[in-house]
């Protein structure tokens, strides 16, 4: 995986910082294109605001980032036309959530989404609604709202672990953080079942479970995603 770079990460400093994004604004007509096709494939799909870094340096393990809010829509083209403006990096917080006995636990998106049958660990494009009255973007709050919308697991059922690993990618930057339940996970499993089975359009259509490196699925999981679980099960 020459393409990918894990990196050890003590701290993030986030801030919101609004500026102008010359692609959304350039290729207004060829997103809304996209946006209403995709729409036809995925109904339920909302445009809301999401939150993209144009700014980055990573210097004695603190990660420094500056992030513009955009549409979503225009979030999905500048994704599926190839990322063109190198400058902007999806940069998102993940819970590499891990059950007692040491298997990882990732859902399988649901095929109303926009990533449906791809398989990773709970997580969303960090929005407004994760930025602070100070101004900064608070990413392991998204992650904990992220890990209960998807999941249903609460804060209170989980443990959260010291420190990040930032998984590059591209254009997408992983900030994966250990997340522990204390449930075997055949029975963590089960209980996000249940949990799924109560929501009325729930993100994840299962849960997969992955011990060892032989169970990382190539054709369906990410390529950031197998990086950071062939980094955590060991080469």
């Amino acid at each position: 995986m020459t393409d990918v770079r894990i990196i050890p990460v003590v701290r993030i400093e986030a801030l919101f910082e609004q500026r102008e994004w010359e692609f959304a604004r350039d290729h207004a007509h060829e997103i809304k294109a996209h946006w209403e096709a995709f729409k036809k494939r995925s109904p339920t799909l909302f445009d809301g605001r999401v939150l993209l870094q144009y700014e980055r340096h990573l210097e004695d393990g603190v990660f420094r980032a500056r992030y513009l809010a955009t549409n979503y829509s225009a979030f999905l083209a500048w994704r599926d036309f190839g990322w063109p403006d190198k400058d902007i990096v999806n940069g998102f917080s993940m819970a590499a959530l891990r059950a007692k006995d040491g298997a990882f636990l990732l859902g399988e998106m649901a095929g109303h989404t926009a990533n449906p049958g791809k398989v990773y660990f709970a997580a969303g494009t960090p929005d407004p609604d994760d930025i602070t009255p100070s101004g900064e973007v608070d990413l392991l709050a998204n992650l904990m709202r992220e890990l209960e919308e998807e999941t249903g697991l609460k804060p209170s059922e989980v443990s959260v672990g010291e420190g990040w690993t930032a998984v590059f990618e591209g254009q997408r930057i992983a900030f994966m953080r250990p997340v522990t339940i204390d449930m075997e996970a055949k029975a963590a499993r089960a209980l996000i079942l249940s949990r799924l089975a109560k929501q009325a359009h729930p993100e994840l259509a299962d849960i997969h479970i992955v011990r060892s490196r032989s169970e990382i699925d190539e054709a369906r999981m990410p390529l950031f995603a197998r990086a950071y679980l062939e980094h955590a099960l060991g080469r």
